[in-house]
């Protein structure tokens, strides 16, 4: 039977020209790592230290360790699942290979041999130029020569993430003895024909004695089959009668069935190959109709409307993630009720406890092949590297019936249309070879059971821009780029790929990353933390479209600019669900970060949720109610994904910004199965005026459908025992455009336009924090934050901060604060259903969804000055609104970096009351409750 030995102890670092001292070194790890370990660099991480250790990647660096010998085999390998990169492996000073694939394994034959083993890493900057300099020079969006061999693109850095390009053996070594043959190679296709499942496995064989007859017996469900080996091949068939089907989640079950594969020799074991599968059908619907060509995921026949998030790798440093790291990562995304996860291509083929993570929870799996924002060399010695890698990582994915789309590369078939590559070739390949041949040919020969798409975004042909949004996949960063959130309403994609919006990590994330620096937007940590082209000076904009701009206030800043990315990726979502099935999925660009920075993430570096995250629970739950404006009506869209009907009374509340009712009506309405319904609001409720707002609240029987957070336990139970209790909140969608005007049934123009970063010119915010009074009565703070006050006392504030009161007391606050709102613009907001954590609005009984609306720009709205009271228990802040509180946040890490609220953004009318569950919070206090709790505040 084969043996495998893993190679994890004695492993040794050093430098060839021995500046370093030899090191120990962590075998799988990375020469950063080991760096660090041993004191040698400082956290590249932390501060602005990402520049002092810029050497480390252009060095050549050798692992070394003693391999005894080993014998009682007819053949030993020496077996690395990975190598980053560019190596030379010698043992007792022969060679044995070399390798320049971060994505590929490597075998090589020991047999009889020992001594010392060698792995000499030559920098992959010098590697890249030499190629560059034979192949010549090939256009890209970023500087670094990523495109010139076959590494992790981001590890040389991207708009999101550091420059430490990275040496190593980053994933498992070991010593594999075995007699007679092993299994090289499994492909396992697994269908599911009227019901029932097969799985067909197809076997390679390396033989040490070519004589030996060789047999292969295959177990799963139950079943087992034994067929013989012609040669080095055998092919398996296995039939599951009544096998379960695996779905996403929301949709059904995951079932996952064991699959064995032993390699026989006249009755005795010499290999055997295990993998789980699930049986389902995928199909990539992209048919031609009236609105142009669809992007339609079709699993078990049932369509989808994908809500999903990109995902990079979750650590610069990818030796680092382990696989309670990923299902942590991964268990989050599900939580926030997302059912695809895009692997971008800047990244990496990630290790099977990623697609295991996505079989267990339910999570479909978008695979981009490893091309990222380059046009790619097609020759030698690149193209043989490609198709090697292409081959091998298709076969190695194929058991995860999470995994349902293959997709050529991100950006380059745009990149070449749109970013001036064309010219700059003059003729030169660039990877359209890759994407339009090599890739789609090995998926056909290897993996015919998934579909393949050329790129993202890709219309289908060049008979249309890649980038058109009536034409498959589309990326929306013109908007980010140059544009005020609203204009996502401006069109209906059939398939959103990408888009997003910045925003701050979470304060203690930066108290970490940047210690003893008084923060600032345009600190010197910050700004190095910044990684996008004029990041700070479209964030800026972004934020005065609907806010004033708060000078010298960075919590303020802090608070408004996740403000502001929740409510922009609230006004894409809200706007393309509404029109499923024209538009089939959107792609939230991004759901993680690999280091503490500014980002478009939904968590960051440090794994701490941001406000966009508890958004996200909202807006992917299975029921969505949004205010749209469908030609001159005003409309209630209701969103429903779930697989029951979604049938009730919609009350509807015309409001005064005071808290006064105006109007109100109970409207009947349905929404089938996976549709959405329009209810038209009555004119005699719709708000008029900057005072005036619509309220709508949903019911609705049929079973409750999948609410984002549904049975993770994330959510606490109401704690108090007046007022009502609400589920959630979030940022609102506010623009100045109107609905696309093809509505849902016309085509979208083309779209084209720069990727997400143009643009030139700088704008910087600065400012510190202001503090906050206390007296034993009531409290008055002429800063940013609200005043704080003791036991039952008052607490007011004149700046820019809502108050909150401790114990019973309430809280006040007044200040400089704009509200939400843009140009001439709508704001729309919807709530969620109990239990789910986002929300403009609040869900006031079980399975409740609701959605708020402001007609008129919020610097135009007269906000009260928020008023409400705290109670804080074990696990639990409680407050209760006495005027209308909107965006309340309470910002958990700021009691302790290990604090955790179930929840996000949350609006309470005047009445109601959220209970916001706190983990990991020892020792829970009014005062400091107080000064975590941030909401919008009235203009002056």
């Amino acid at each position: 039977m084969l043996q495998a030995t893993p190679l994890t102890e004695g492993w040794i670092l050093r430098h060839s020209d021995g500046t370093v001292d030899e090191l120990p070194a962590v075998v799988p790890g990375c020469v950063h790592t080991d760096l660090l370990a041993a004191g040698v660099i400082p956290d590249p991480f932390l501060g602005r230290n990402e520049t002092e250790v810029a050497w480390v990647g252009r060095r050549d660096w050798t692992y070394e360790t003693d391999l005894g010998l080993v014998n009682g085999h007819e053949q030993t390998d020496l077996v690395f699942d990975g190598l980053d990169t560019v190596a030379e492996i010698l043992l007792d000073g022969r060679l044995l290979g070399r390798t320049r694939n971060m994505h590929r394994s490597y075998r090589f034959d020991v047999t009889g041999m020992s001594g010392r083993l060698a792995v000499r890493f030559v920098s992959a900057y010098a590697e890249a130029e030499a190629v560059r300099g034979k192949l010549g020079e090939r256009p890209a969006a970023y500087a670094e020569p990523y495109q010139y061999l076959r590494k992790m693109a981001c590890s040389f850095g991207w708009d999101w993430g550091p420059t430490l390009v990275t040496a190593g053996i980053w994933r498992p070594v070991r010593l594999e003895r075995w007699s007679t043959a092993r299994i090289a190679r499994v492909r396992p296709l697994v269908t599911v024909e009227q019901g029932v499942g097969v799985v067909e496995l197809a076997v390679d064989v390396e033989r040490a004695r070519v004589e030996a007859p060789l047999t292969v017996e295959a177990t799963v469900g139950g079943e087992r089959v034994r067929a013989s080996v012609d040669g080095t091949q055998g092919v398996v068939r296995l039939e599951v009668p009544r096998a379960r089907l695996w779905w996403p989640r929301g949709y059904g079950e995951q079932p996952l069935y064991d699959v064995e594969l032993t390699l026989l020799h006249e009755g005795r074991p010499l290999d055997v190959w295990r993998r789980r599968v699930g049986f389902r059908t995928v199909e990539l619907d992209r048919s031609a109709d009236a609105n142009g060509t669809g992007f339609t995921l079709v699993v078990n026949g049932e369509r989808l409307f994908a809500r999903g998030v990109n995902w990079i790798p979750d650590d610069v440093f990818p030796s680092r993630i382990t696989r309670e790291r990923y299902r942590e990562r991964l268990g989050q995304a599900a939580e926030a009720g997302v059912d695809l996860v895009r692997i971008w291509g800047g990244g990496i083929y990630e290790s099977e406890d990623f697609y295991d993570a996505c079989d267990e929870l339910g999570l479909l799996v978008w695979q981009d092949f490893p091309f990222a924002c380059a046009a790619y060399p097609e020759e030698q010695p690149l193209r043989g590297e490609v198709e090697a890698e292409a081959r091998e990582n298709v076969v190695r994915l194929m058991p995860h019936p999470s995994l349902v789309l293959w997709n050529g590369n991100n950006e380059n078939l745009w990149g070449f249309r749109d970013w001036g590559w064309e010219a700059r070739l003059a003729g030169d390949s660039w990877g359209e070879g890759y994407y339009l041949g090599v890739l789609p040919r090995v998926v056909a020969e290897l993996d015919p059971t998934r579909p393949y798409t050329a790129g993202s975004p890709w219309s289908g042909s060049w008979e249309h821009h890649p980038n058109d949004p009536a034409h498959g996949t589309h990326h929306s960063w013109e908007v980010w780029n140059r544009e005020d959130y609203a204009e996502y309403r401006g069109e209906v994609p059939r398939f959103v790929a990408e888009f997003g919006w910045q925003a701050p990590p979470a304060y203690a994330t930066l108290a970490r990353a940047l210690p003893g620096e008084v923060l600032a937007p345009d600190s010197p940590g910050m700004l190095h933390h910044q990684k996008a082209d004029d990041g700070n000076g479209k964030l800026r904009r972004g934020l005065e479209r609907h806010f004033t701009f708060p000078e010298g206030d960075f919590d303020r800043w802090h608070y408004l600019m996740q403000v502001n990315q929740a409510r922009a990726v609230a006004a894409g979502i809200e706007h393309w669900r509404s029109h499923w099935p024209v538009c089939a999925g959107t792609v939230v660009w991004q759901l993680n970060d690999c280091w503490p920075v500014t980002s478009w993430a939904a968590i960051d570096g440090d794994g701490r949720e941001k406000p966009l995250y508890h958004e996200l629970r909202r807006l992917y739950a299975d029921r969505l109610l949004t205010v749209r404006t469908r030609g001159r009506k005003l409309v209630l869209a209701a969103v429903n994904q779930a697989g029951e009907p979604w049938a009730g009374v919609l009350r509807l509340r015309r409001m005064s910004v005071d808290g006064e009712m105006i109007d109100e009506a109970e409207l009947a309405f349905r929404a089938d199965r996976r549709t959405v319904t329009d209810v038209t609001v009555p004119p005699e409720l719709v708000p008029v005026g900057a005072k005036e707002f619509l309220v709508a609240d949903a019911g609705g029987d049929g079973g409750v459908g999948r609410g984002a957070g549904a049975g993770t336990g994330r959510d606490s139970a109401a704690g108090a025992d007046s007022g009502t209790e609400v589920s959630a909140g979030s940022g609102t969608e506010v623009g100045a455009v109107p609905e696309a005007v093809m509505g849902r049934g016309s085509e979208a123009g083309a779209g084209a336009g720069a990727s997400q970063d143009a643009g030139a010119s700088t704008g910087r915010g600065s400012g510190t924090e202001v503090g906050a009074g206390a007296e034993a009565g009531t409290g008055r703070a002429p800063g940013t934050k609200a005043g704080t006050d003791a036991a039952a006392g008052t607490g007011h504030g004149s700046g820019t901060e809502a108050g909150a009161g401790a114990g019973q007391g309430t809280g006040h606050g007044s200040g400089t604060e704009a509200g939400a709102g843009a140009g001439q613009g709508t704001g729309h907001g919807s709530g969620t259903e109990a239990g789910a954590g986002a929300g403009q609005g609040a869900g006031t009984r079980p399975g409740g969804v609701r959605a708020l609306y402001f007609p008129a720009p919020d610097r135009e709205i007269p906000y009260p000055r928020p008023e409400f009271d705290v109670d804080v228990a074990p696990g639990a802040v409680t407050v209760t609104a006495r005027t209308l509180v909107r965006d309340l946040l309470l910002q958990a890490d700021r009691l302790d970096p290990a604090a955790r609220a179930d929840r996000g953004l949350v609006t309470l009318l005047p009445g109601e009351r959220v209970t916001i569950g706190v983990s990991g919070w020892e020792t829970p206090d009014p005062d400091a409750a107080r000064s975590a709790l941030y909401c919008l505040e009235p203009s002056r």
